[in-house]
């Protein structure tokens, strides 16, 4: 009996652990909106309804299932949640700095589900950004996806379990100025970098095929060999040799994104997207051709040396050449009005309302390997929800409510005013930086601008 009762308890405490482990999944009704579903055109005066956080219907006139609430959303635009293919929101540090490869390491380490910045992007529409690695390292630490399920105090509850993984890969002045400036080490240069890629997949497939040799001997009778030192590091550029891991990378430069793209076609590596990519315009057919396309800024550059050559034509030149493109924000300002950053496309490019909202929603979702579960309001997938006073792409446009799996994190009308989970004792409202970042995306730029106020202001 004694026996029986130990296995009950153990049971319940699993089943207890499992719940508990469980993220929320919520049950609503949207009513009588103008539904923007990117996938499938403009639906006016219809219904969304949300059963357990999956889209269930969307078609008019649907009646709530009992106990299910329902918002009217008359007058207002449903749009999916808004996904951001470049971020550090959400985490406690971004580099490590001190090779020029650092697969190993995890930005799912240091997700912090206290950053007040989670909630300020659920405010823009923003569901879903992407974790990513800074831009220090030739090839970077390993991506996390999060989904902006404010309040949770587990790192895991908003850590994206089933996004496939991807890793920050990093071009051009930020790793030659890190290691070749700031160390004294390879790379101190464009073709120094493409050296570090290079020996990187040449000595992976040497620690595969060694392992490989392994594998197939010790099965046989008398063998006596060791097997190989696992190495954390290697194994996972293995993973990206073996399409397991996508490549996000850091790149402005056309020279190198074409230096890229010829690495990887060497190497037989086609899970590849371009960030930043600000000279992309340059080489759209082949970005479209050999890549999962590039996310962009809509309007940044000029910030540093290798950015100065960029247009606001872009996002569109890219996008009408074939290329899967989506507008990303790398800032915790930006992220809060990323469908002002799409709306720009209209400005330079004239994208139509569906190929603009795409750039936000279903583009983004697609490099990031998650298209099947989100980025459109389509039955079956994850509701993920954003409703908006106003059309998302006008000037005039205000985000009301913010779903993420059918549960409402953001209600501008019943939201108390300060969000923050955590305050400091010693400061009022936390610093919030525009541009200068910790991420060294940006980094050491400030003498540029130091240097040309000087100019301006010399004598002569």
């Amino acid at each position: 009996m004694k026996k029986l009762n130990y296995f009950l308890t153990a049971l319940l405490g699993l089943s207890m652990q499992f719940a508990f482990a469980q993220t929320p999944k919520g049950s609503v009704l949207i009513k009588n909106a103008t539904v923007l579903t990117v996938t499938n055109g403009t639906l006016e005066n219809t219904d969304v309804l949300v059963q357990d956080g999956i889209i269930k219907q969307i078609a008019q006139n649907i009646n709530a299932p009992s106990g299910v609430q329902s918002i009217d959303a008359s007058g207002k635009y449903v749009m999916p949640g808004i996904i951001d293919a470049h971020s550090h929101v959400a985490l406690d540090v971004v580099n490590e700095a001190t090779n020029p490869i650092v697969a190993e390491v995890r930005m799912k380490d240091v997700v912090n589900p206290y950053e007040i910045g989670i909630y300020r992007a659920l405010a823009g529409g923003v569901t879903i950004s992407h974790a990513m690695h800074g831009s220090a390292n030739v090839i970077g630490g390993q991506n996390a996806t999060l989904k902006h399920r404010w309040g949770s105090t587990d790192p895991a509850d908003i850590i994206m379990q089933d996004a496939p993984r991807t890793i920050k890969f990093a071009l051009g002045e930020n790793p030659t100025r890190v290691h070749g400036r700031g160390n004294g080490i390879q790379p101190r240069s464009r073709m120094g970098v493409e050296a570090i890629l290079r020996n990187g997949f040449s000595e992976a497939l040497q620690y595969k095929k060694a392992w490989e040799t392994y594998t197939a001997a010790k099965s046989q009778k008398g063998n006596t060999m060791v097997a190989p030192e696992y190495n954390e590091r290697l194994q996972t550029l293995v993973d990206i040799l073996d399409g397991k891991i996508i490549i996000h990378c850091h790149s402005y430069r056309a020279d190198e994104i074409y230096m890229l793209i010829n690495v990887a076609r060497d190497f037989g590596i086609s899970k590849l997207v371009f960030q930043h990519t600000n000279e992309g315009f340059k080489v759209a057919p082949e970005i479209a051709e050999y890549t999962m396309g590039a996310s962009v800024f809509a309007d940044w550059w000029a910030y540093k040396f290798e950015v100065y050559y960029s247009t606001a034509f872009n996002a569109a030149i890219l996008q009408k050449n074939g290329a899967l493109t989506s507008i990303n924000s790398d800032s915790a300002e930006l992220i809060r009005h990323l469908y002002h950053e799409a709306a720009k496309t209209q400005r330079y490019g004239g994208l139509t309302d569906d190929e603009a909202l795409a750039m936000i929603t279903i583009n983004p979702a697609k490099q990031l390997g998650i298209d099947d579960k989100v980025g459109s309001l389509e039955v079956g997938k994850q509701a993920d929800i954003a409703i908006f006073e106003g059309h998302p792409l006008s000037s005039y446009a205000v985000p009301q409510m913010t779903f993420v799996d059918g549960v409402k994190y953001f209600d501008i009308k019943e939201d108390k005013d300060d969000q923050r989970q955590r305050v400091s004792a010693t400061e009022m409202v936390e610093p919030i930086f525009l541009g200068h970042e910790n991420h060294r995306c940006m980094q050491d730029t400030e003498h540029l601008f130091e240097t040309a106020n000087a100019l301006f202001h010399t004598e002569h």
